[in-house]
């Protein structure tokens, strides 16, 4: 596309291989952002994260970590990273600063207990549905910004309606908002496509049988240690 020079300069300028200290405050204050990860075939998925300011923990210039709250329990973030651990998280200032910061770099799933003993300052969050079950920590390998160009300047407004964090209600969660479950009766049931070659999606495979089941292990550890009654579910919607 006869771009060559002008990527070479940012390459020059712009990317780095470590947070410097405006990207580490950046990141240390936001309050979401996006997340890409593909399983061992390189089939790709994109999330969001969110959590208070200071959620994205920032443990040195090489070494970024978050928590895993409750979801859907599809795991799919989490399941990519079992399989493939390279992962690209965006952050994005739409309300103050209006720019963006990428990190590429290598993840690994952390138990809370683990990280805990690893790094005991960090916060415990009071909020039901906001406590870490797991954390990824991830190994900065680059870093670089993303410019303001096409990012609208947003603002808060005041909470309406009182989405409380890890609520299970259906409406609360934006029930059946693209109709989806609407047509469900009329389809046959949900399959995920299979891959040309004849292997089967990753969450099929023998590995991600053992992955899920260290996983319900883990969740439901961490459950009791919360004084989950007997009757609660603790692995169903965990984690996104």
């Amino acid at each position: 596309m006869g771009t060559t020079d002008r990527a070479v300069k940012f390459y020059d300028e712009q990317v780095l291989d470590r947070l410097n200290p405006r990207m580490r405050e950046f990141a240390a204050r936001q309050e979401m952002f996006f997340l890409a990860t593909s399983d061992r075939h390189g089939e790709c998925d994109n999330t969001f994260r969110a959590g208070p300011p200071g959620f994205i923990q920032v443990l040195d210039d090489r070494t970024l970590a978050y928590p895993e709250y409750r979801g859907n329990g599809v795991l799919a973030s989490l399941g990519n990273i079992r399989e493939n651990p390279h992962v690209g998280i965006l952050m994005i200032d739409f309300l103050q600063d209006r720019i963006g910061l990428h990190v590429n770099g290598r993840a690994r799933i952390v138990p809370d207990d683990a990280m805990r003993r690893a790094r005991p300052g960090l916060p415990v969050d009071p909020v039901p549905g906001r406590r870490a079950q797991l954390w990824v920590e991830v190994t900065v390998e680059e870093a670089y910004i993303h410019c303001a160009k096409h990012i609208p300047h947003l603002q808060k407004v005041p909470a309406r309606g009182g989405r409380a964090w890890g609520t299970d209600d259906h409406k609360r969660k934006g029930g059946d908002f693209f109709g989806a479950a609407a047509e469900a009766a009329n389809r046959a049931p949900y399959q995920r496509p299979r891959r040309e070659d004849g292997i089967p999606p990753s969450w099929e495979h023998e590995g991600t049988e053992v992955w899920q089941r260290e996983a319900e292990r883990v969740l439901a550890t961490a459950a009791r240690q919360q004084g989950a009654s007997a009757d609660e579910e603790p692995f169903r919607g965990w984690f996104c």
